[in-house]
Parts: structure tokens; C-alpha cells; sequence
């Protein structure tokens, strides 16, 4: 990997900030002592044209040498309602409430490839974004709906991730995150004694049949070929041992790689909730409530990145995603809307190991905040100058 282009001064700006806010974790849409920081940490790099949007959000423009296309960057903010096991010297100050998914990170690389844009800009503005409420799946629709990326004509983003060790990123084209709808399913019958079920429509055994029909949606009606997740993650029926009760409540989550799969999945679980519950004698109610869409990189876009990373970090950072991913992502949101590319930047230090995010222990490596901004940096450069040639 090629020399990364910061300075000690930089580095030390970089990581005091990130260990601030990682110290002063915020939920989503509560994010207003981190906005306050991050706008006084652009300003500290140079950047003045900035502005406050999406409630808690900011969006910056970086401007570029000219002639070029305007492109964006984006990096999230909030936190999780998780109490803090990492035992860090800068370990969150506020009660249940952690950076256990890397947003602190992602923003400080975002003002990191701020840093390294106003130093040599992109032939094009490059527009950051330090975009609020990512976890409840908001934010990223709010700065859409404000206008904030009008006239953007390509958008970068990137996660931390311990699968990878630090240095390596994954910026290819395709699908990288899965779409994340939620079902709430209530399934109606006739209580009665439990002596005497033959009197009664039970809705129990509804749910019991439900919930193992439910797996034949990916199993038997999903193309082999295509990744696709149906979970039940909760069951609340009744409240004796000899009583059953008139009704019970599913909920769970639905993970699709493409728009025909969400579709497909989405309509075979209503057929077979209806179809389960008349076999049973009973009726339901069945909510779906969409969430994020599957993320697609743009072909074109993840092309432009990668060679922009090739150049800046050496083709050995670059590395597949080898796996599928069903985590979800509302970065995807930007993707419906503008040719953007989403990475993996590794962030796994050396003997370290694969500890996953949403959990109370996760730190990822904060040598990734330099790869991340470099590379962000980068593709962002690669793509104003090729998107205006029309490359």
C-alpha cells in the first residue's frame, strides 16, 4: 500500500476527533453536539461553504479546480442504544448509548477526505456529507428531500469492517447490502381452555405452521441463484399454560439483493399468512413496512473509484467482497437516485480479530480512518475529472 498523504498534525487532528466522538455517542435524529463538532472540525481543515441540513446533518462543499464534475462524499454519524464493553480510554460517556457500528469513524473520514480535497481538489466541487439517523434507515432520505445533492452526478461512501484487515477495500460494482423490510403478522381465532382445543380456533398452532411455511419462500419460490432472508424474530401469544388465546403477533425482518426478489418475497409471505390462517380456521392482519432498498453499486462509478484507489493506495488495497452481504445499508437510497459506489474499508489490525459490528465490544482499527479518507478522497478525484472527459 502506498504511502498514505497525511501528516503527523493531520493525524493527530483526525484521531483526537474521532475519539471525541466516540467518547459523546448520539442516537439518531439527537445527533446536535456531533453535529456541532464535526462543523467546527471542517472548519479546522479549511472548510468554510458549509451549511446545516436533515435536521441534524451538514452538508460541505469542497471547491474544485475546474471543469469538472461534481461528485459527493458521505459519511454517517449516529450511534446505537448499546452499553460499551471495549474498556477504551475514550469508551462512551453516555450511558447505553455506543458507536458499536464505526459512524465515528465514517465521520472522520469524511472530514479526513475533506482535508485531503481542499489540499489538492478534485477537478469538480466535491460535495461531504455528514448525514444523521442511518441506523433507523431516515437520514439518508431526508438529505435527498431537502435537495442538498442537486446537480451531483456520482456519490462515494464506505464502512468500516473487521472481516478485512486494515489497508484492503472492496470498490466493485454490483450488489453490497440487502434491502430491510420488517412484517407484523397477527393471526385472529377463538380463545378457549386448553382442555378443550376442539372448541376453540387456535391461533398458536397457526403461528407454528406459519412460521415454517414462512422458510419455503426462499427455499422453494426464490431463485436458487438469488440471496434472500426471511426472519422471525418475535412471537407474542397468550398468558397461561391452560388458556388459548385469541390471537398471536410475528414480526420479523426480510433481506433481498434486487428489486424482483424484495418484490417476490414481499408477495408470498401475504399469500401464505392469508393461506395459513384460513387452513387454521383463522384470519390475519399483515403489515409489511419497507425499509432501505438493496444497494447496487453503478458499474461505471465503482470502475472510476477503483482506479482512483489503484493509483492513490496501490491494486493490493484492492481486494472482492467474497461473501454475500445481507446487512442493510440507507446509503442504498442515494444509490436509486445518483451512480454512487459504497466500499468495505478493512479495519482489523494486525493479530486481531473478526468481531462483528452491533456488539458492545466492536472497535475497529482507527488506521482505517486514513485508509478510508484516502480513498474516499480519491475516488472522488478519479470520477470529476473522468465524468466530465464523458469517460
Amino acid at each position: 500500500m502506498s504511502t498514505l498523504p497525511f501528516t503527523a498534525p493531520d493525524r493527530a487532528l483526525l484521531i483526537a476527533l474521532r475519539r471525541d466522538l466516540h467518547a459523546h455517542p448520539e442516537l439518531s435524529w439527537q445527533e446536535t453536539g456531533t453535529q456541532d463538532r464535526l462543523e467546527r472540525a471542517l472548519r479546522a481543515v479549511g472548510i468554510t461553504d458549509l451549511k446545516r441540513v436533515a435536521r441534524t446533518g451538514i452538508v460541505a462543499r469542497v471547491r474544485g479546480a475546474g471543469g469538472g464534475a461534481t461528485v459527493a462524499v458521505r459519511g454517517d454519524m449516529d450511534a446505537l442504544p448499546i452499553a460499551e464493553a471495549t474498556g477504551l480510554e475514550y469508551a462512551s460517556t453516555h450511558s447505553g448509548v455506543m458507536h458499536a457500528c464505526g459512524h465515528d469513524v465514517h465521520a472522520t473520514w469524511a472530514v479526513g477526505a475533506a482535508l485531503l480535497l481542499a489540499r489538492e481538489p478534485a477537478a469538480g466541487d466535491v460535495v461531504i456529507v455528514l448525514q444523521p439517523a442511518e441506523e433507523v434507515g431516515e437520514g439518508a432520505k431526508t438529505i435527498l428531500a431537502e435537495g442538498a445533492l442537486a446537480g451531483v452526478q456520482a456519490i462515494f461512501g464506505a464502512h468500516v469492517d473487521r472481516r478485512f484487515p486494515t489497508g484492503q477495500v472492496v470498490a466493485q460494482a454490483g450488489p453490497l447490502a440487502a434491502s430491510a423490510d420488517t412484517f407484523h403478522i397477527t393471526l385472529h381465532g377463538r380463545g378457549g381452555h386448553g382442555a378443550r382445543p376442539h372448541l376453540a380456533a387456535d391461533p398458536v398452532i397457526g403461528a407454528a405452521a406459519l412460521i415454517l411455511a414462512l422458510q419455503t419462500i426462499v427455499s422453494r419460490r426464490l431463485d436458487p441463484g438469488v440471496p434472500g432472508v426471511v426472519t422471525v424474530g418475535s412471537v407474542h401469544g397468550g398468558q397461561a399454560p391452560n388458556v388459548i388465546p385469541g390471537s398471536v403477533e410475528l414480526t420479523g425482518t426480510i433481506r433481498t439483493t434486487t428489486a424482483a426478489a424484495r418484490a417476490l418475497v414481499m408477495a408470498e409471505l401475504q399469500h401464505l399468512a392469508t393461506s395459513v390462517a384460513t387452513t387454521h380456521g383463522l384470519t390475519s392482519t399483515i403489515e409489511i413496512t419497507p425499509g432501505t432498498p438493496p444497494l447496487e453499486n453503478d458499474a461505471r462509478v465503482s470502475g472510476l473509484a477503483a482506479q482512483g484507489i489503484a493509483a492513490a493506495l496501490g491494486t493490493a488495497a484492492l481486494v472482492p467482497l467474497g461473501f454475500t452481504n445481507m446487512a442493510a445499508e440507507d446509503f442504498a437510497f442515494y444509490a436509486e437516485r445518483i451512480p454512487a459506489c459504497f466500499m468495505r474499508i478493512g479495519a482489523r489490525e494486525p493479530g486481531g480479530d473478526m468481531r462483528d459490528v452491533h456488539t458492545a465490544t466492536f472497535a475497529p482499527d482507527e488506521e482505517a480512518i486514513f485508509v478510508g479518507a484516502a480513498a474516499l478522497a480519491a475516488a472522488a478525484r478519479s470520477a470529476s475529472a473522468s465524468l466530465a472527459a464523458g469517460a
